[in-house]
């Protein structure tokens, strides 16, 4: 039998951290290492690729081609333990606070999966879901958290538990995340620069 069940979901960069940690691992990766430097041309051609299609796939692995599974696991660690520095203050508290009111708190994000659960681990959500990469490629989407996809992430996981989620409220900051912001009863609109929700 399935129960309603209270849920509040929260995005990841620019909602409860400042920057974008995609991009940010890919800076860090370049200060650091010659071969990202070697894909510039691709990745110009990327970034203007992203202005005509802002949801593609394609621009989004390509931008990205330079990593390797051994960049990964040579730079991920120090770059969360860096990158944790940037997290709003105010999102710990405020997680916790949604899991103290008894409502199913989910971290739903684009960032991929080698970066985002161990960002949030210390938050303690009832689920992460976040981008999955192909292990051999890092740069190449098994699935891609975005959009419309991070409701179909949710709903996968209702199903698995049995509940009829009551999405309560959502944060995010960005317009990208309208379907998840739009099945939410209270919309959380964060500034992305400041970390303070913005004003309706």
């Amino acid at each position: 039998m399935l129960t309603k069940t209270d849920v509040v979901l929260f995005d990841f960069d620019g909602t409860l951290s400042a920057f974008d940690s995609n991009v940010e691992f890919a800076k860090y990766c370049m200060r650091r290492s010659i071969r990202p430097w070697l894909f510039l041309p691709l990745i110009g051609v990327c970034a203007i690729c992203r202005k005509f299609n802002p949801g593609g796939i394609w621009w989004r692995e390509n931008m990205r081609r330079f990593m390797t599974p051994k960049m990964v696991k040579k730079y991920s660690a120090g770059f969360i333990k860096q990158h944790k520095l940037n997290r709003f203050g105010w999102a710990k508290e405020r997680v916790q606070s949604e899991r103290d009111a008894g409502r199913r708190v989910l971290m739903i994000s684009a960032s991929p999966d080698y970066l985002l659960p161990a960002l949030v681990r210390d938050m303690k959500f009832d689920a992460v879901f976040c981008s999955r990469m192909d292990k051999s490629r890092p740069w190449k989407y098994e699935f891609l958290c975005w959009g419309a996809n991070k409701v179909r992430i949710m709903d996968e996981w209702a199903k698995e538990n049995k509940i009829i989620p009551n999405v309560v409220r959502a944060y995010s900051d960005s317009a990208a995340d309208m379907p998840m912001m739009e099945i939410a009863a209270e919309q959380v609109w964060i500034d992305a620069k400041t970390g303070l929700r913005k004003q309706a």
